[in-house]
């Protein structure tokens, strides 16, 4: 599928029914072939402009800490999400319930690479249902989409 017509997927995607919201994940994945690499970032420009970067920050942070293989780093990598994102007044505290923020504060001790699943779904829907479709209204996506078709189009028609 073309990225020009994947956008019409995303658009039609605006609810995070499980945890595969396919317009949010192809963004959070900037590798896929359905959006440019570029789509990350602005993605993340939107989410500073609305003072809430911490939610990408944390939700990437969790995808690299789950990458993690040796025992020390996962403890040292887990310490720092929790005092970066979790802990109250945390720096870049993020907005999850009690429940979730209380189950991490008790593994944190001791902690296993799903220690941070709950808070990072939470998170994800989060942005699938809120920040993510205001994003796809945004002029920084507006201004990604027609980035993009100038390119496409000079790629297809080089005498332009």
């Amino acid at each position: 599928m073309a990225w020009s017509e994947s956008v019409d997927t995303v658009l039609s995607n605006k609810v995070c029914t499980h945890i595969n919201c396919t317009g949010l994940s192809v963004f959070l994945h900037p590798l896929s072939d359905a959006f440019p690499p570029e789509g990350l970032a602005a993605f993340r420009t939107f989410l500073k402009s609305e003072f809430s970067e911490e939610n990408v920050e944390f939700w990437l942070a969790c995808e690299d800490f789950k990458k993690t293989k040796s025992s020390t780093k996962i403890a040292l990598k887990a310490q720092k999400i929790y005092s970066d994102f979790i802990q109250a007044d945390a720096p870049k505290e993020i907005n999850i319930d009690f429940h979730t923020k209380n189950d991490i504060s008790q593994s944190i001790s001791e902690p296993t690479l799903r220690c941070f699943d709950a808070a990072q779904s939470s998170v994800y829907c989060l942005m699938a249902k809120d920040s993510f479709p205001r994003f796809l209204r945004s002029e920084v996506y507006k201004e990604l989409v027609k980035k993009h078709q100038d390119r496409n189009q000079k790629r297809w028609l080089p005498f332009l």
